[in-house]
């Protein structure tokens, strides 16, 4: 069966695939042809060196941070709406996110996140320093979000966890409130408790939703 010609897109798919399950370190050209199922010198064709491929890989995780767009009917839903898409991002991509850092170019990752938010703060009214606060509170949140999300998920398991302290007798620093010594018990749901943070968060910065 013939195979259909080798296109650049495709290469840049499957090297990001890798990235994305192994690291930047794993991507070599030899693995990446192999994977391709074709030559090492066809890779060099459509993408150039090592170099040229891990910075095409870069510009194409900025690009897709730049498709994020606000939904919602009020400044406040949409700033929400972003963040959570960008939290998303962030989750499902941490080794291009890594790789985009390591090459010294974070800030210019989160620029069209921040472009989004800077019109949507401007909708709610603020300008200035106040807008630009607004934004990199916004902004911070969510990268320390994740950044703890991702730590907890790495760290050794806790003895006793969270879980059984709120379970037995220091149930008592509770303050006879039951139901937050239940709700403490309970595993952390990261996605709700990241909705309420941000929307906290949105709702002191730019007012209460329309």
């Amino acid at each position: 069966m013939t195979r259909t010609p080798l296109t650049r897109d495709e290469v840049l798919s499957v090297a990001g695939d890798l990235v994305k399950l192994h690291g930047p370190e794993a991507l070599t050209m030899r693995k990446l042809a192999a994977e391709l199922g074709t030559a090492v010198t066809s890779i060099y064709w459509h993408v150039g060196n090592r170099e040229s491929l891990l910075d095409a890989l870069v510009r194409r995780t900025i690009a897709d941070l730049g498709t994020i767009r606000p939904r919602g009917s009020s400044p406040q839903e949409r700033v929400v709406s972003v963040a959570r898409a960008l939290r998303r991002q962030l989750r499902a991509h941490p080794h291009l996110v890594a790789m985009v850092h390591e090459r010294g170019l974070t800030e210019h990752m989160f620029l069209p996140v921040q472009q989004a938010l800077v019109h949507e703060v401007h909708a709610a009214g603020l300008r200035g320093v106040p807008a630009a606060e607004a934004v990199r509170a916004v902004l911070f949140q969510v990268v320390g979000h994740v950044l703890v999300e991702r730590n907890r998920e790495r760290s050794p398991v806790q003895r006793p966890g969270e879980e059984e302290l709120w379970a037995g007798e220091q149930a008592a620093a509770a303050e006879d409130d039951r139901e937050l010594a239940r709700a403490l018990a309970s595993p952390v749901d990261p996605d709700r408790l990241f909705t309420t943070s941000v929307r906290a968060l949105t709702k002191s910065l730019l007012g209460p939703a329309t």
